[in-house]
C-alpha cells in the first residue's frame, strides 16, 4: 500500500484513478476513516469485505459528492428525506432510502435499500469529486478497520489494522480531520416516518428543532441491517466495563469532572461531549497499546451526542 500524507489535489486525482482501476483507498471523513472502493465494481467491493473480514450480508454506505447524486442511487425518496439532506449534507448523517437499479446486492447486502452520505471532510469531498469526473458514481466505504473492532480515526490506525491485508496498489490518504470521532447518524427513510437506526452527531433534537417531523417510536429496534448494528462492535482487546470505579492498574475513561480512582491509569479526561466522542476510539486503542486487561468507562449522561457515545460503549462493553 502507498501512504500519502497531506495529499495535494494532484495526489487526490491519482487516488481517484486508483479507485476507478479497482483498487482500495482509505480516506478521512469528519467522522472516522473509510475504506473505499468503486461502489459499482463488484470485484473491488468484494475486496472491502475480504480486507475487513466483514460478513457479506452487512450493507455498505455509499458516499456521494452532493445531493445532486441522490437520485442516481435512490427511488421513491420521501419529501422529508430531501429536506433533511438539504439541511444536513454535507455532514455526518446517512440516509437509508429505497435503492435504484444502480445499487446492487453486493453493496446493499441483498436489501432493497441503500445507505447514502455526503461527507464534509476536504479530502473526502475532493476524492469524490475527482472520482465522479472519471465517470464514477459513488464510493462504498465502511470504517477502515477489521470488522467489529475499533474504528480508525487516524491513518496510523488504518495501517495498523489493515496494512497486512492491503495490496501495493491500494492507497491510504493521511490527513487529520476526523473531528467528530464516531460514525455517522443513520436515519431510515424507507417508511412514512423516519427512524434513527444508529445515533451520531446529528441528533433527534437537531432534526426536531428545524423540522416538524414525527419519529417512528420503534427507534433503534428494527429488523433492518445497517453498519454498526451488530450486538458486539467497536471493541478493543481490553475488556470494557461500564459504570464502576476503576481498580488499581485498570484503565479509566470519564469526563474530567470525575476524579481518577487511586492507582487507576487515566487514559482520557475529556471536558466536553465533543472531546469525549473525538477521543473515544483513540482511548480504546491506547488501552491496547498499554496492554491493559480492563478499561473502565463512565459514560456521559444526557441527550444529543451523549446518546451516540453510550451506543458505542454499550456495543464495546464486555458482556
Amino acid at each position: 500500500m502507498k501512504i500519502i500524507s497531506n495529499p495535494t489535489q494532484v495526489e487526490i486525482k491519482r487516488a481517484a484513478q486508483a479507485l476507478k482501476d479497482g483498487h482500495l483507498v482509505a480516506f478521512p471523513t469528519e467522522t472516522v476513516y473509510g475504506l473505499g472502493a468503486d461502489a459499482t465494481n463488484e470485484r473491488a467491493v468484494s475486496r472491502i469485505y475480504s480486507v475487513k473480514a466483514r460478513p457479506t450480508d452487512h450493507p455498505l454506505i455509499v458516499h456521494i459528492s452532493s445531493i445532486n447524486q441522490l437520485t442516481k442511487w435512490a427511488i421513491d425518496i420521501p419529501e422529508y428525506a430531501i429536506k433533511l439532506a438539504r439541511k444536513f449534507w454535507p455532514g455526518p448523517i446517512t440516509f437509508i432510502v429505497k435503492r435504484s437499479d444502480l445499487a446492487k446486492d453486493f453493496v446493499t447486502g441483498g436489501q432493497d435499500s441503500v445507505g447514502l452520505r455526503v461527507p464534509s471532510h476536504r479530502v473526502a469531498v475532493s476524492l469524490l469529486t475527482e472520482f465522479e469526473k472519471l465517470g464514477g458514481a459513488g464510493i462504498a466505504a465502511p470504517s477502515a478497520n477489521r470488522f467489529g473492532a475499533v474504528s480508525a480515526t487516524t491513518a496510523k490506525a488504518v495501517c495498523e489494522d489493515l496494512g497486512d491485508y492491503l495490496l501495493a496498489q491500494d492507497i491510504v490518504l493521511d490527513e487529520r480531520g476526523c473531528t467528530i470521532g464516531v460514525e455517522s447518524t443513520i436515519l431510515d427513510c424507507t417508511t412514512l416516518t423516519p427512524r434513527i437506526l444508529r445515533p451520531g452527531a446529528v441528533t433527534t433534537g437537531n432534526i426536531e428543532s428545524l423540522f416538524s417531523i414525527t419519529f417512528d417510536s420503534s427507534g433503534l429496534l428494527n429488523e433492518k441491517k445497517v453498519s454498526g448494528n451488530s450486538e458486539n462492535h467497536y471493541s478493543p482487546k481490553a475488556r470494557v466495563i461500564l459504570n464502576r470505579l476503576a481498580n488499581p492498574g485498570e484503565g479509566f475513561l470519564a469526563l474530567s469532572n470525575i476524579p481518577t480512582p487511586e492507582g487507576a491509569i487515566r487514559l482520557s479526561a475529556p471536558d466536553t461531549l465533543e472531546q469525549y466522542a473525538r477521543d473515544l476510539y483513540n482511548t480504546f486503542r491506547l488501552a491496547d497499546e498499554k496492554k491493559l486487561q480492563i478499561l473502565v468507562v463512565i459514560p456521559p449522561d444526557g441527550q444529543g451526542l451523549a446518546v451516540a457515545i453510550r451506543n458505542r460503549l454499550s456495543k464495546a462493553e464486555d458482556k
